[in-house]
Formats: C-alpha cells, sequence, structure tokens
C-alpha cells in the first residue's frame, strides 16, 4: 500500500517512517509511505499556509489554495481510496479503523495545524477525519504517525509472524492476555503453571479467560454489546 502525508513540519516524520516495522515494510517493498511538505505548493513568495479566519475568531486557518493543489497532484497520478483529514472531532481511530484501512491500496492523511482547515476543504476533497484521541495536539503529524504504525503493521508479510498481529489487544474487542518469557521462576515470581504443561486446549482457554478478566477489570466499555464466551474457544 501506500500512504501520502501532507503536513507543514516533514521534518517531524522523516525520522519516524524510516525506523523499525515502517521501514522494513519499505525495504519489503510492500508499503510505500512519502512526505509532501505543503509550503511547496504555495504560490507567494513568503510560502504561506495560513491566514485569518474570517468573523474575527481567534487563531490562524489553512488556506485552501496550497492543500487542493498537493491533493489534485497527487489525485493526477494515482486513485486513492481515502483522503484523511487528523481532526480531534474525526472519528475515534481503533484497531477496527486500522484493519479496514490496511485493506486500501493508497491513502493520502492531511495532517491539520493551527486553528484547523478551511471547511470546504473538508466539504469536498477529504472523504475520512479521524481523531486518535479526546486531546488537541499541536499538529497532526502525530496522529499520522500513530495511524500510518497501526495500519502497515498489518500488511501481509510486514511482521514476520503475522498470527502475533492478529492475537493484538482490540483485534476482538479485548485486551492480551498476560504473557511471560524465561526464566519460568525469577526471584520466586513464577509464571503460571499451565504456561508449562504444554496443553494446547488448556493453555487457549486460560488465555481466553485471562484475556476477558483484564478486559472486564480495565476497559469493561469494549464488552458493551460484544459477546465473549471463552468455553467457545475449547
Amino acid at each position: 500500500m501506500r500512504i501520502d502525508i501532507i503536513t507543514v513540519l516533514p521534518e517531524m516524520l522523516e525520522g519516524f517512517v524510516n525506523e523499525s516495522i515502517l521501514l522494513r515494510a519499505q525495504k519489503k517493498g510492500l508499503a510505500e509511505i512519502h512526505l509532501h511538505h505543503l509550503r511547496d505548493y504555495t504560490t507567494d513568495k513568503w510560502r504561506r499556509v495560513d491566514d485569518y479566519p474570517y468573523g474575527g475568531f481567534a487563531g490562524m486557518v489553512m488556506q485552501c489554495e496550497p492543500i487542493d493543489r498537493c491533493i489534485t497532484a497527487l489525485k493526477a497520478e494515482r486513485e486513492y481510496d481515502e483522503v484523511i483529514f487528523t481532526s480531534p472531532d474525526g472519528e475515534q481511530f481503533n484497531q477496527r479503523v486500522a484493519n479496514d484501512l490496511s485493506m486500501k491500496g493508497n491513502i493520502i492523511i492531511l495532517c491539520g495545524h493551527y486553528k484547523g482547515i478551511d471547511q470546504r476543504i473538508r466539504d469536498h476533497l477529504i472523504t475520512r477525519e479521524i481523531s486518535i484521541g479526546d486531546y488537541v495536539l499541536t499538529g497532526g503529524e502525530l496522529a499520522a504517525a500513530v495511524m500510518a504504525d497501526a495500519i502497515i503493521r498489518l500488511v501481509p508479510g510486514v511482521i514476520s509472524d503475522e498470527q502475533s498481529a492478529l492475537s493484538d489487544s482490540f483485534q476482538d474487542n479485548m485486551l492480551s492476555a498476560p504473557i511471560y518469557t524465561r526464566p519460568a521462576d525469577y526471584k520466586g515470581w513464577k509464571v503460571p503453571e499451565i504456561l508449562l504443561s504444554g496443553n494446547e486446549a488448556k493453555i487457549k482457554n486460560w488465555e481466553m479467560e485471562q484475556a476477558l478478566e483484564r478486559t472486564r477489570r480495565l476497559r469493561p466499555d469494549l464488552l458493551v454489546d460484544t459477546p465473549h464466551n471463552p468455553q467457545e474457544h475449547d
């Protein structure tokens, strides 16, 4: 898949998209991430991308023209499945949304900045608005980075152990069960005996029970209208 990120701070993202899983995905040819400096699409000598809002409101607003020019230039080269705007009033980003976006081919992510973007861009060019939480960031770059990481790690072949990605927290609206590694006994802190038993059926049932218990205790909101029965997994 290909993700094009439009930003006024590309240097903030350059290191992130060229490390770890995202770098591996690109080296394998499984994903492409391209950063586009919005100021390269301005027409004035000051390379301004913002202006004062009509109506006397506080703050500065990102202008229509540079955003339109950038998105239009990208669309002239290929089709895009989504043009996403990072916005605190967008739909909540979660594992379900990440799963959905990982199935797309080409995505544009527009990083919000200042007070926001001219509403006409949202009305005519944006296909989806996404928020990573109920708080306000200085810009959408961190949100774009979070989304890119969560999406691309789901692309088949990016992570060597694909079952690991499928068993992550939130994949089935539950948190993950506790996990352990060697040594089995450290300072008297012992790994649960069932994990050492080799009985795959019992271990799987324990895993589901623990996941359900942790979810009920830590994130009961995830279980609303979602039936879970560990016995179904015996």
